[in-house]
């Protein structure tokens, strides 16, 4: 079968033949019905310094992934041939605290773990072929009645991710609340509608591109604005002169967490998910009293249910534009030129 590969640091990735996979013991293949095309995997292709790359290549890209069940291995029980589901991306040890309780996204033995930090897609053949192979049943998530595995596939990550942002700051999103979400890519349209169906803040959305501000502002957001040296102020205009109760960073430049934390109000949450590698000045006068900076990475297990049951009642949804597996090479090319707005989804049946 075709699969899309990351098989050189600094080059595009190419499609090459491979064996199609077959279910080991507790293991589950599924067929893929749809894989996002994350921004995530730019900086594997090109920024990171292979010397301290965690994964070996080559290996299939695609870490947002959902399909139908294609075939089980020994011992799995519970789950049928056909059944739809969604695959939750973090593979981890299986054992420790943290994953005992779905949080395999921050995994304490990752030396343990199938990909350390990783899963299909990042350091282990992901969801951009026909089948993946699953090395568990537990990462399975059975999908809603009335969501599709090509609706579902972006909600893995692009939802889950800003879901799990949103919801360990919940409690600073009232009625009386500002939300600021810097960049409104792939991650960043989600977490605008998560605000809009979870809390009752307003919302303020900050992308350099007119389309991702229309599409914003099309989404729910009060308002949108370009990045640039008056934005901060703007932000803290709209917010009644007091800055935002949360920021989130989608993209996690320099520039873009300086804005953030400009952004934000004393007692106020900063939470850096972008990965382009951006610092921001800490100390007792570089950032307002008692604001928390915090990273996030991915979401629990237990959270992706909740988000697949809002999109299943059409309460929030990807923006995708769906592509076959054929037009992959070039959808990687589009998003690294900054031409996808929303997401973009691979679906291997698209001829």
């Amino acid at each position: 079968m075709q699969a899309l590969r990351l098989t050189e640091f600094g080059r595009e990735p190419r499609l090459e033949e491979v064996p199609e996979p077959s279910p080991g013991l507790g293991e589950v293949v599924i067929e893929v019905g749809g894989a996002g095309a994350c921004h995530s995997d730019l900086h594997l292709l090109y920024d990171l310094d292979p010397a301290n790359f965690p994964w070996h290549i080559p290996y299939t890209l695609g870490h947002e992934n959902a399909g139908w069940v294609h075939a089980l291995g020994d011992g799995v029980t519970g789950w049928e041939i056909g059944q739809p589901v969604a695959v939750y991306g973090p593979w981890g040890c299986g054992r420790c605290a943290r994953c005992a309780i779905g949080m395999e996204n921050y995994c304490e033995d990752p030396a343990s773990a199938p990909a350390p930090g990783g899963g299909g897609g990042l350091g282990l053949d992901g969801g951009m072929a026909r089948l993946l192979r699953v090395p568990a049943a537990r990462h399975l998530v059975a999908l809603p009645d009335g969501l599709t595995p090509r609706q579902a596939a972006p909600l893995t990550d692009a939802g889950l991710t800003t879901y799990h942002a949103i919801a360990r700051s919940r409690d600073r999103l009232t009625a009386t609340s500002t939300a600021v979400v810097i960049g409104v890519g792939g991650l960043g349209h989600m977490a605008v509608q998560l605000l809009g169906a979870t809390t009752a803040a307003r919302v303020v959305a900050v992308d350099a591109k007119p389309a991702a501000r229309q599409l914003a502002t099309q989404l729910g957001a009060s308002l949108a604005i370009e990045p640039g040296p008056d934005a901060a102020t703007e932000i803290r205009a709209f917010a009644h002169g007091r800055g935002a109760d949360v920021v989130l960073d989608l993209v996690g430049s320099s520039e873009t967490m300086a804005l953030a934390v400009a952004s934000a109000r004393t007692l106020g949450d900063v939470t850096v998910v972008g990965i382009a590698g951006g610092t921001a000045a800490f100390g007792f006068f570089s950032v307002p009293y008692e604001v928390s900076l915090q990273t996030t990475y991915w979401g629990s297990r237990p959270e992706l249910v909740e988000v697949l049951e809002l999109a299943a009642r059409g309460v929030v949804g990807a923006h995708a534009e769906v592509f076959g597996l054929h037009e992959a090479p070039e959808v990687y090319r589009r998003l690294r030129a900054g031409e996808i707005i929303g997401r973009a989804v691979i679906d291997p049946s698209v001829r």
